[in-house]
């Protein structure tokens, strides 16, 4: 327990909020994009400057708190939270500067995607993200980064040119391939392990406009477009880009009533080639079975990040599971066909493709390990209704127990619950003996253990 006069103190030497369980704010302040996370921190400091960070991570560190850092919140295993601990939430540092003349941009740790974009857009202008605009920077970018622009333009690690991160002894470091280039390397895929970053800096591409949008099929077409997605894609240009994916058509625009409920599989594209050669690419995939229904077309590269943000709202139950494939076999697609008519609504499933501008790098340049993966999966179950939770928790394991003998053994942190120290090192591979040596050099005492942890050596 900490006296009434020591969290005071504390509370003195911020200029951001510190919220208490006896404040009003404090019921919202805890809640997560996944309303199936109920944690109750102790203390929840809403950071506004480094100085906050550097003043809570003291604070935590000296009080031996757990101390977990939140972003955007959208962590699905609620690891942007403790029990009776310290939350450092960065939600608050959101800014932004563009400079479209080196083509970077330079991005604080409370900003999601839709921030970003948003800045960006404005100089015709764009780095990789996920697929939902509502996402924060931080979670995905430390996780490794995947999205629309991957093919062409790598993980959103490979466009991470350097970070300015806060340690576990409170001092602010720079991180980049010049400067602490182990734990440059080390953030390039290894989570929040090692402390807590206060400012990216990406790469941007010239990308403004792109031709994207859903085009979805009967169910029972599964597995005939799902054995030509996996042979036709990766001989695709790399400026050709299209998830394939397994869901219920939503209740609402842009779907006709009459497909509303449908279980359906299908692509979400998005095209960064010269906008009069899109419909050819696209006319291959109306080819292999007539579509139930498309909505493809030219847009902004931010209309299509936030394509999903009415759909995934805050506060749905979320039960997710993830790996990576190298192929898609016909034994895994047997296992789609079984399991895939999602049982809510919400519910789906997604095989991104990874292939591309991440195979130009070699499994040791970064943390992330899988550059022979083709495909990162995920299985979400879904759905408003908390009675629901053992209905899509049942889903999700059984779908992915059963593909699972088909992957590369690891997956992608970020569609990863809390499963274990056998996963974090099957995802990490050979990376994960030097991982521990950045973690012991940079957090020895594992003070940032509320995540996928990577323990360092015993001192």
């Amino acid at each position: 327990m900490l006296s009434e006069a020591t969290i005071e103190k504390f509370k003195a030497n911020l200029r951001g909020e510190l919220i208490q369980r006896s404040d009003e704010r404090y019921e919202e302040a805890r809640k997560l994009y996944n309303g199936m996370i109920d944690k109750r921190p102790l203390l929840i400091v809403r950071c506004v400057d480094v100085a906050d960070v550097i003043t809570a991570v003291n604070f935590g560190r000296d009080m031996d708190l757990l101390v977990a850092i939140r972003g955007g919140g959208h962590n699905g295993p609620g690891l942007a939270l403790v029990d009776d601990g310290l939350v450092i939430d960065l939600s608050s540092m959101k800014g932004i500067r563009v400079d479209p003349k080196a083509k970077t941009v330079s991005v604080q740790p409370g900003s999601t995607w839709g921030d970003v974009d948003h800045a960006t857009h404005a100089f015709g202008l764009a780095t990789v993200s996920g697929v939902i605009s509502t996402t924060g920077v931080g979670g995905l970018t430390l996780g490794g980064g995947h999205g629309y622009l991957t093919r062409k333009c790598g993980l959103t690690i490979d466009n991470l040119l350097s970070a300015d991160v806060v340690l576990a002894d409170g001092q602010l470091v720079h991180a980049s391939k010049e400067e602490n280039p182990d734990l440059f390397w080390a953030l390039r895929g290894g989570g929040g392990n090692f402390g807590v970053v206060t400012s990216f800096e990406y790469r941007l591409h010239p990308i403004s406009t792109v031709v994207a949008g859903p085009l979805f099929w009967p169910i029972e077409d599964l597995e005939t477009t799902l054995r030509w997605y996996r042979d036709w894609l990766p001989r695709m240009p790399e400026d050709v880009y299209a998830f394939y994916l397994i869901a219920e058509v939503p209740a609402g625009d842009p779907f006709p009533k009459e497909i509303h409920g449908r279980k359906i599989c299908g692509l979400m594209w998005c095209y960064t080639g010269p906008e009069e050669e899109a419909d050819a690419v696209i006319q291959e995939a109306r080819e292999v079975a007539e579509p139930l229904f498309e909505f493809t077309g030219p847009m902004p590269y931010p209309a299509l990040q936030g394509m999903f943000d009415g759909l995934y709202t805050p506060g749905d139950q979320w039960y997710w599971k993830g790996d990576f494939f190298r192929e898609i076999s016909d034994e895994a697609i047997a296992q789609h066909i079984h399991y895939g008519k999602v049982p809510t609504a919400k519910s789906t499933m997604h095989l991104y493709p990874v292939n591309g501008a991440p195979h130009r790098l070699g499994p040791e340049d970064t943390a992330w390990r899988h550059r022979d993966a083709n495909w990162s999966m995920v299985i979400a179950g879904v759905d408003p209704d908390p009675s629901n939770v053992p209905v899509i928790e049942e889903w999700a394991r059984n779908y992915w127990e059963a593909l699972h003998p088909h992957t590369l053994g690891g997956a992608y942190i970020n569609f990863m619950m809390e499963e274990g120290a056998d996963r974090i090192q099957a995802t990490y591979g050979d990376n994960y003996k030097r991982l521990v040596s950045v973690k012991t050099k940079y957090d020895p005492k594992n003070l940032f253990r509320i995540n996928q942890n990577i323990k360092p050596t015993a001192s």
